[in-house]
């Protein structure tokens, strides 16, 4: 009879309860379940015989939480405003579901995302969710659309933290002083100190620049500058975590820094009119600086644009900078400055520092834009370079 009435609430427990019960159900018909089996089952039977009053039903609610995920019914009531942030795991999402009462416990959302194959296109980004909703409830509501709260903005690589700033307030009208005072202290949004180092015995001071990196971003209710720079770090760092960039850079880059391989990233970034040429810009700011180059310097424009936006005056193309700004002795950007210039000249994205980290073989020290796709033609000579030139020309590029 014992085994009859067991059988019978399985079934039962199976038809009301759905899926994500089918777990609990499989740890109490193995070896270790025995047990809670045959305690379940003599309540039952004490309650169908009446030999116990009302609080048995009390005791085996209790008895039963031990054997069954905790969930709530149904798709819940009211409404809750959830951020899923970049990079989360199930795990993490079911922990923030838990924290705000969309679900009642981790497992129920655990279990119902792994019944549906397409948990996995659950994306970061914030979501209007309900109180007390089931597991399965709650993995649908997140896979449908219409309950995401969109509040893109996007970063495009190579751009300025300036420039970030600004289409960063456009979006969110929160003040650009706000987002300037928030990156004054990159360490404080979440950049590890030893990302601020460098073999070359320069001084750094820490910027955010090169931190900002260049994605589409959710931007959730209620956020300050503050939180939306420490999500852009975070993504940094998770992508550079991805990349193995600082120990590949280290291990494979004649022991240059990461943030001196970050550094070449953004000049490739902004030196390169296609991303095929990424690595070999990145290529020839190796050997400029550190080859065989006569100044062991940059030589490119693009630093000091860098330093004409950083003090407010307009960007030039190379051929209308005079003399005077090319060789500014103010400029710690300048052109002509032995090594590599003090921080990143703009955020740049992956390829960029794909190409930093690993770039291409070569003895390049020359390049110049041969066609208007923006690819570049590389020379180790100059004589070989000034060749590449007449080609720009008669393409009609320079």
């Amino acid at each position: 009879m014992i085994d009859d009435l067991d059988l019978g609430y399985d079934e039962q427990d199976r038809g009301d309860k759905g899926k994500h019960r089918r777990g609990a159900m499989r740890k109490r018909k193995g070896g270790g379940g025995g047990r809670g089996k045959t305690v379940l089952a003599l309540l039952l039977t004490l309650v169908l015989l009446g030999g116990i009053g009302g609080g048995a039903f009390y005791g085996f609610d209790r008895i039963q939480g031990y054997f069954v995920t905790p969930d709530y019914d149904g798709a819940g009531t009211g409404e809750v405003s959830v951020e899923i942030k970049q990079g989360a795991l199930i795990a993490d999402m079911a922990n923030a579901l838990v924290a705000v009462d969309v679900v009642k416990s981790a497992k129920a959302f655990i279990e119902a995302a792994e019944a549906n194959a397409r948990s996995k296109n659950i994306q970061p980004g914030s979501y209007k969710l309900r109180k007390q909703m089931s597991g399965e409830s709650a993995v649908a509501a997140m896979l449908d659309l219409k309950n995401r709260i969109v509040n893109g903005v996007t970063i495009p690589e190579g751009r300025t933290a300036k420039n970030v700033y600004k289409l960063l307030s456009d979006k969110t009208k929160i003040p650009v002083k706000d987002f300037e005072a928030a990156a004054k202290d990159p360490l404080a949004r979440g950049v590890p100190d030893w990302w601020f180092k460098r073999t070359d015995n320069k001084k750094v001071k820490p910027s955010i620049e090169g931190f900002l990196y260049p994605d589409t971003y959710e931007i959730p209710p209620k956020a300050t500058a503050e939180t939306i720079i420490e999500q852009m770090v975070e993504n940094f760092l998770s992508v550079t975590q991805e990349l193995q960039f600082a120990d590949r850079v280290q291990k494979e880059r004649g022991g240059i820094s990461p943030y001196e391989a970050l550094v070449v990233a953004s000049l490739a970034q902004a030196e390169a009119g296609n991303k095929d040429d990424l690595g070999k810009v990145a290529r020839v700011a190796y050997n400029r600086v550190f080859g065989e180059f006569p100044c062991n310097c940059l030589e490119m424009d693009v630093t000091v644009n860098y330093y004409l936006e950083s003090i407010g005056k307009p960007t030039k193309r190379s051929g209308d900078m005079t003399d005077a700004e090319l060789d500014d002795s103010k400029n710690p950007y300048n052109r002509k400055l032995k090594g590599l210039v003090p921080t990143p000249i703009n955020n740049p994205g992956k390829q960029a520092m794909e190409g930093a980290m690993d770039p291409p073989p070569g003895k390049w020290l020359f390049f110049v834009a041969i066609d208007k796709e923006g690819h570049s033609a590389f020379a180790e000579t100059y004589d070989q370079h000034l060749k590449n030139e007449e080609k720009a020309k008669e393409a009609g590029v320079i």
